[in-house]
């Protein structure tokens, strides 16, 4: 059996790699699955906090290479694609949750989940209904797993229907849960796509902040703490810095290089905390609710994108 010091050294070679032009977001999550269920995670304890955190810095990095406006022009567009599939989402989850009997916490992370932005939604609304870890365990665990699908499936998708950089990133933006797999899925596919697709789940993720004063409001909860996204704001600093001052291109363009890596370890990571024990203890009737209303939002999004761009 492989000891501890040879699992690490191992680790940080792959995370060394992952740096390298050879590996793109797909394989990088592939490759940490593979770790997860060979060698295993050697700072698994630290594997949340860290990915939160560099998914952050990677952001606020691709924003320097993003042109204010266009971001604009790009959010305005999905704005009512935003409204309708939040609510829909969030609408059909309930219904599923009760037609599956799936426990209501865990029903309302899931949909959360789907909805919004993955589990960054989940960790906001948890609190807020009092889940437990089994409960938030559950609704990451789903999470996780679909959005390792659509990272490698989308892309594919896209190519094979003909979809356009911008209806690619519009897609992925709304159906693909966690802008870490959004970027990732986007990137892959091209720079437009990149920038569509970050900027709309972006101003998807803010709709944490009037779902959790609902929620807080219907649960009739009081001195309930709500997680704002503030990085977003950050994102935006970098956009505007962008675009007004363009004589520091060079320098923008090596930031985007960086946050594009600093993506591909985050997925890596996401990857590597994702052993064969997680997706088992999930359970079926809470997995075919997050298939279902993804697979839900997913062709509801793409045909409507399709028939109206």
């Amino acid at each position: 059996m492989i000891n501890q010091t040879a699992r690490q050294i191992i680790f940080f070679a792959l995370l060394i790699f992952c740096l390298t032009p050879y590996i793109d977001p797909p394989l990088a999550l592939l490759m940490g699955f593979l770790v997860a269920q060979t060698i295993g995670h050697p700072y698994l304890h630290l594997n949340s906090k860290t990915i939160a955190l560099l998914l952050k810095i990677s952001v606020v990095g691709l924003g320097f290479g993003m042109n204010l406006h266009h971001a604009i022009d790009a959010g305005r567009e999905g704005l009512l694609f935003t409204v309708f599939t939040i609510s829909i989402t969030l609408l059909f989850g309930w219904l599923l949750g009760k037609g599956f009997k799936t426990d209501p916490k865990t029903s309302f992370l899931i949909s959360s989940g789907t909805a919004i932005c993955g589990g960054s939604a989940i960790a906001a609304m948890s609190p807020l209904v009092k889940a437990d870890e089994k409960q938030i365990s559950v609704a990451i665990g789903i999470i996780f797993i679909l959005n390792s699908v659509a990272l490698l499936l989308f892309p594919f998708i896209g190519h094979w229907l003909n979809m356009t950089q911008h209806q690619f990133g519009l897609w992925s933006a709304i159906a693909i849960h966690d802008t870490s797999s959004v970027v990732g899925a986007a990137a892959k596919y091209g720079q437009e796509a990149l920038q569509i697709a970050t900027t709309v789940k972006l101003e998807r993720a803010l709709w944490i902040i009037p779902l959790s004063l609902i929620t807080v409001a219907f649960l009739k909860e009081k001195n309930k703490k709500i997680k704002i996204p503030y990085f977003i704001g950050y994102f935006i600093v970098a956009m505007c810095i962008s675009t007004y001052l363009p004589e520091y291109k060079d320098i923008y363009t090596t930031i985007g290089i960086g946050a594009r890596k600093g993506m591909t370890i985050t997925l890596f990571l996401i990857g590597a905390g994702l052993p064969l024990k997680t997706i088992k203890s999930v359970g079926v009737k809470p997995l075919f609710q997050g298939v279902l209303l993804w697979l839900l939002i997913s062709v509801i999004s793409i045909v409507s994108i399709l028939m109206t761009e």
